[in-house]
């Protein structure tokens, strides 16, 4: 209703200030979810590449992967989305977060910004320092980047001297390792899915998505040196090679599976509640249009754009009735009003 109308009816006009969304091109999109993935890998990755002076610790790994993340989603969440994971994405898009068009498009952009930071952290490799790893070529070293299971887990790495001593080293098995990626990337993505809601009053969703990432490396790093994301799986798998591929399997379904796990859960235990809305009609038909409930999952719940005027229905209703009301006095004639003679005018 427009507030010249509002004004000849007596109604307090309310002005209502409109937020312009700006819609990103797919393009720009592409290139965010790129360069996300790119420094994310290399907050990974590239500390894992040369982890081993720092005595092979996950810790230096999970707070690069972390505060980096939490970088990425500052400076182009709000162009993508900030996904950087494959699995993050599709649990988006289970959740009716993220249109479904977007999937492809979103992983293929993810893989290659992976597989670039990759390609840079092999590339620098000194070959000096392969003696001291043990390695005897690049490829080998960066074997260890990658994700595995069973003589492959960082866990058997780690009691291989219980081997040569008479025992057998520590191994996760495939299982165990399918079992963990799965929990933690559903832990993962919840926590995304929770903080990113429009319910939400959480306002620093990059801090609480980096330190859950990095919380979630130091869990799953002795099973399968954490993967979490597709992504950064592929991107060790393309330059270390070998076993590597044979593994990579499992570091690409399981973490969409917790993905979807997630978004299930969001999608069947977050409240959803119904927004009653009322549809003003135009001044020449002056009528209220039919109540209708509507809730909505890919805003996630937020009030739709046109709520104020729902806001200002019980103005509108209290002006339409008082429009009806000097209506009627109109209708019953002149003659009816009380305190009024013969011929005279009416009063405004």
């Amino acid at each position: 209703m427009s507030q010249d109308l509002a004004a000849s009816r007596g109604t307090p006009a309310v002005a209502v200030e409109e937020t312009p969304t700006v819609e990103h091109g797919l393009f720009p999109r592409l290139a965010a979810e790129a360069f996300g993935t790119f420094v994310l890998v290399l907050g990974i990755v590239g500390t894992a590449t040369f982890n081993a002076v720092n005595g092979g610790q996950i810790l230096p790994v999970a707070l690069a992967g972390g505060i980096l993340v939490m970088g990425a989603i500052a400076a182009v969440g709000g162009v993508s989305g900030g996904h950087f994971n494959p699995a993050v994405t599709f649990g988006m898009a289970l959740a009716g977060r993220t249109p479904w068009r977007d999937l492809v498009p979103y992983w293929l952009s993810q893989i290659v910004g992976g597989t670039a930071a990759a390609a840079v952290m092999f590339s620098i490799i000194p070959e000096s320092f392969l003696p001291l790893t043990g390695s005897q070529t690049k490829a080998e070293l960066f074997q260890g980047t990658a994700n595995g299971f069973g003589s492959h887990s960082p866990l058997a790495g780690l009691t291989a001297q219980a081997a040569q001593q008479g025992g057998s080293p520590a191994e996760f098995t495939m299982w165990a390792a399918l079992l963990v990626e799965v929990i933690v990337t559903a832990i993962f993505v919840g926590v995304i899915l929770g903080v990113t809601s429009k319910r939400s009053a959480v306002t620093y969703a990059p801090v609480v998505i980096g330190l859950t990432l990095g919380a979630m490396l130091i869990v799953a790093w002795p099973v399968t040196n954490a993967s979490l994301n597709p992504a950064r799986s592929f991107a060790s798998a393309v330059f270390g090679g070998d076993w590597t591929w044979g593994q990579l399997w499992l570091f690409v379904v399981a973490p969409l599976l917790g993905g979807a796990l997630a978004a299930l859960f969001y999608r069947a235990f977050a409240p959803v509640p119904a927004v009653e809305q009322v549809a003003v009609g135009s001044a020449a038909g002056d009528t209220l249009g039919d109540r209708y409930p509507e809730h909505d999952v890919v805003d996630d719940g937020a009030v739709a754009a046109d709520e104020p005027a729902a806001a200002t229905t019980s103005a509108d209703e209290a002006g339409d009735n008082k429009a009806g009301d000097n209506k009627a006095g109109d209708d019953r004639g002149d003659e009816d009003a009380p305190g009024r003679t013969e011929g005279e005018s009416p009063k405004a």
